[in-house]
């Protein structure tokens, strides 16, 4: 019996081969200028080179820190190339004369960086895209405020615009991203000992951009998006090995409701537990379809229109299904989001109708025995 498969396209199969071809891009990250991203990419660059590694510096800004400087070692660098602007003469990376030197790994400071009007690509991520088709690896850093997403939050945050960004997708495409995080009272240490600015530009950063506040906003960002990095990385592990458990890795709440008037008590709890986690949460109702459900009235409408309005004013996601079973229902859709825990309500049914129809909270506790479901008394308080 002949086994049926389905063949690559042409554009497909070139698709997967350059894919293959490609080199691999490693990204150390930081949420402010200082924090070593530089310093811990020379650090390992030169681990690598002692064990026989080629790897090369294409590019290195060490803003004159001594203690950069002296992580170049060994590290041989390749020449920048000279551009012409405005009868000024600068410098760039010379993208030709690494394709043509080939190493195995190259590194490549401030990825965010522009290049010089008149050099072949307008941004140096475009350089660095066009070095990994050539099969070399590249090894980069980058500031969390550079990602385009974020242009606007880190507006709000430091009152700064910052002019270079780069599309998110050149860090979601990374095969490596490494966060290197240091506590504010470190990095504002480390400013006023002299080892990120000059003397002279102290006193102006700590008063405008390092305030602690800018810093505790920008590392909490940082974190929080290479968190949701590896979730993403860790969700495509466990579809590929067949994996359904719940790992617990993010807390993730859920909190069930109704019409009834309790439900906001409900929703207000759900809102301290992903305070307190900082973490997402979302509402949920469902409508059942089951014969002699109860047909919702018009106050009820009314009643749940004005749970989900408090839950959106508090962050929740809000979520309206159908089913039949309300209890499948809910497990099911918190199997399918990754839910840790759970928030309902203690039933309302009286004892005839629970020995007819059953319980939700006992059946939805039998169908998620990974999660943790919190049941809370029925009343306003």
């Amino acid at each position: 019996m002949r086994s049926e498969f389905k063949r690559d396209t042409p554009e497909e199969a070139l698709e997967k081969f350059k894919r293959e071809l490609r080199g691999r891009l490693k990204i150390y990250i930081g949420y402010a200028p200082g924090v070593g991203k530089t310093y811990a990419m020379l650090n390992d660059a030169n681990s690598r080179f002692e064990k026989g590694e080629d790897i090369v510096i294409g590019y290195l800004e060490s803003h004159q820190r001594k203690e950069t400087e002296a992580q170049i070692g060994k590290l041989e660098t390749v020449s920048r190339k000279k551009i012409e602007y405005n009868s000024i003469v600068m410098e760039e990376m010379d993208t030709e004369a690494i394709i043509s030197r080939r190493p195995n790994t190259v590194l490549i400071d401030e990825l965010a960086h522009t290049n010089v009007p008149g050099s072949k690509n307008k941004k140096r991520f475009e350089d660095v895209e066009e070095i990994l088709s050539q099969g070399i690896n590249v090894v980069s850093t980058l500031n969390i405020q550079h990602l385009e997403s974020l242009n606007d939050i880190v507006r709000q945050i430091t009152g700064v615009t910052v002019r270079e960004t780069i599309p998110d997708k050149i860090v979601e495409e990374a095969d490596e991203v490494v966060v290197i995080d240091i506590t504010p009272t470190a990095l504002q240490n480390r400013l006023k000992g002299g080892y990120i600015y000059k003397y002279e530009n102290i006193a102006r950063s700590l008063k405008n951009f390092f305030r602690l506040g800018n810093l505790n906003a920008l590392r909490e960002i940082a974190l929080r998006q290479t968190a949701e990095e590896v979730d993403e990385e860790l969700e495509e592990y466990k579809k590929e090995h067949g994996i359904k458990e719940n790992w617990h890795i993010i807390e993730r709440v859920m909190v069930c409701i109704s019409p009834s008037p309790t439900s906001k008590k409900l929703i207000r709890r759900g809102a301290r537990i992903a305070r307190k986690f900082k973490c997402e949460w979302v509402v949920v109702n469902i409508n059942s379809t089951r014969i002699f459900a109860q047909k919702m009235t018009e106050k009820d409408s009314e009643r749940l229109e004005g749970h989900f309005k408090l839950a959106r004013q508090l962050g929740a996601e809000v979520v309206n299904l159908t089913g039949k079973s309300i209890s499948r229902e809910l497990a099911q859709f918190a199997t399918q989001r990754y839910i840790t825990q759970i928030i309902i309500g203690h039933s309302t049914r009286t004892k005839w109708q629970t020995i007819l129809r059953g319980s939700t909270v006992t059946r939805l506790l039998k169908l998620t025995k990974d999660i943790e479901v919190h049941v809370i008394p029925n009343d306003l308080r």
